[in-house]
């Protein structure tokens, strides 16, 4: 049976709940094991209780929240010695995304990556963390979804976030975000001229280079 009027906004009002909590655990702006209120988080994003409730249960697939009976919901810890094991499943992972979202023809999709091509190209490194961040994100995102395998993004997008939440932990050790963002150039022009194996084979040398990053941070 197709939704109703009122299931299709609850619906909606869900999908909105999970995009702006996902966004704020993904960097932090809900610290590590800090509880959820789901009241507060109704009222400040001006959505009923069964949209959050909704949302807070994709997150707890997404391993960015956790539920306890009687305890009520929390962020999850970050784990930095998670990290080895994420870069080991992005090590494989990665690189078939990149190649085939080279081999993706899709007007729309080409679109979007000559658009994140041009700001890359034209970063502006006063722009603040949290929008560099983001655009790292978003980024990353948009070549999962380019790679035309749902079961492959989804996985990537949940292990990104969590390398992300790694990320904003020892942020301040780390080189200048733009920098990082600035890797991305040549693998855009890679997938947007159809070169897949040079795509993957970019890919690959950044997640190394970033975990090298990372552990070199604490």
């Amino acid at each position: 049976m197709p939704a109703t009027p009122t299931q299709a906004t609850t619906s909606s009002m869900a999908d909105r709940a999970y995009d702006l909590l996902r966004d704020r655990l993904v960097l932090l702006e809900i610290a590590p094991t800090h509880p959820i209120h789901e009241p507060a988080l109704a009222e400040e994003l001006n959505v009923g209780r069964t949209p959050i409730r909704e949302a807070l249960k994709r997150l707890e697939t997404d391993h960015l929240v956790v539920s306890y009976p009687r305890r009520g919901t929390f962020a999850t810890a970050v784990d930095f010695h998670e990290l080895n094991q994420i870069s080991e499943i992005r090590q494989v992972l990665e690189p078939m995304a990149a190649h085939n979202a080279a081999a993706n023809k899709d007007p729309e999709i080409r679109a979007e990556l000559a658009e994140y091509l041009k700001k890359i190209d034209s970063l502006d490194e006063s722009m603040d963390q949290r929008s560099l961040l983001l655009l790292d994100v978003h980024i990353h995102r948009l070549i999962y979804r380019a790679s035309a395998n749902k079961h492959l993004e989804e996985t990537l997008v949940r292990l990104d976030n969590l390398v992300t939440r790694i990320w904003c932990l020892v942020i301040d050790q780390m080189p200048p975000i733009a920098e990082h963002i600035i890797e991305h150039s040549a693998l855009l022009r890679a997938i947007l001229d159809g070169d897949g194996t040079k795509a993957a084979q970019l890919v690959s040398a950044h997640v190394a280079h970033f975990e090298q990053a990372l552990r070199k941070a604490p």
